[in-house]
């Protein structure tokens, strides 16, 4: 078998705008019926690949993986890969146990990703041990690359540069998806230069925090970890393409633009609901997507999403 990690123009699969589309389930308030909407996530992938993007991040936090059945997890990483039409796909593998990731990670072999993004999920507090083993142990398993999913707001656990270091070392590592960078141009391009340091050039570095993505592609980040570009591939790509080309300014003129958009992520308690109402809103996945519990936006904040993504045009 080829190892993947070894391909010529590897490290390249791992740049640009890597979108991250949701994952719908449909709407079942009696919890009987609410099983994945496979033919709104083909279509969402579908638009995502009209659009074009550089690769589709399947099952990332965007996509509810924790919710989410190992059948599940595996029936929806195979609709991705199938409605990609050739695009790379990433695929979430991230779970409680180790036995458990190394299932999913077969689940993304099976079904034909491209590349697997972990993050340490935890219910006990980890050490940077733990998380050390925990990736040395996967990219002993798999000939997949692998991307590192820094995201201490949702996982609780937050890596240092240090870690960043040890875990580049590993055969396989790709690309690691840093949180948001500082909002200062100057203090970004730190910030990105001492990762960069640390992990070395084969490593990508990939910023999230949607609002910080013109910041931190202009700070020289390689990619995008997109959640708005899952829904709104449009306004994404418009942005990182200004920044691969050098345009800086409209880069950040762009991000701008959406800052109506950042800031009901803000006000909303975070990006992931509001990216289901917009989804909603455009008819793009049913009512009350969203994995319950989580309930998503209320009618009020609803009515101001609507409202911002038709005053931005973002249909």
């Amino acid at each position: 078998m080829t190892d993947l990690r070894q391909r010529p123009g590897a490290a390249g699969l791992f740049t640009g705008l890597s979108a991250f589309p949701l994952t719908p389930l449909r709407d079942d308030t009696r919890l009987r019926d609410d099983a994945v909407d496979e033919a709104a996530l083909a279509g969402l992938v579908e638009r995502l690949v009209d659009a074009g993007v550089d690769s589709v991040t399947a099952l990332g936090s965007t996509g509810s993986y924790a919710y989410l059945t190992g059948a599940e997890r595996a029936r929806v990483a195979r609709l991705a890969v199938e409605h990609a039409d050739g695009v790379p796909v990433f695929v979430g593998v991230g779970d409680l146990r180790t036995s458990r990731v190394l299932a999913h990670v077969e689940g993304a072999e099976t079904a034909g990703a491209a590349g697997i993004l972990l993050a340490p999920m935890t219910y006990q507090p980890l050490t940077d041990d733990d998380v050390f083993e925990l990736f040395r142990t996967v990219t002993e398993h798999t000939e997949l690359p692998v991307i590192v999913y820094d995201n201490p707001g949702t996982t609780r656990f937050g890596f240092t540069v240090d870690l960043y270091a040890r875990i580049a070392q590993l055969p396989g590592i790709a690309s690691i998806k840093i949180p948001g960078v500082p909002a200062d141009p100057a203090q970004a391009r730190d910030r990105v230069a001492a990762i960069r340091a640390a992990v070395g050039e084969h490593v990508t570095i990939g910023v999230s925090g949607d609002a910080f993505a013109a910041t931190g592609l202009n700070a020289g980040c390689d990619a995008w970890y997109s959640v708005v570009g899952g829904t709104l591939p449009s306004p994404a790509l418009t942005i990182t393409r200004a920044a691969q080309e050098g345009r800086a300014a409209d880069a950040a003129a762009e991000s701008d633009r959406l800052a109506p958009l950042w800031e009901l992520f803000a006000e909303c308690g975070g990006s992931l609901r509001v990216v289901a109402a917009v989804a909603e809103h455009l008819g793009l996945a049913p009512h009350r997507c969203l994995p319950l519990p989580i309930q998503g936006l209320d009618d009020a904040q609803r009515t101001a999403v609507a409202e911002v993504v038709d005053e931005l045009a973002l249909g």
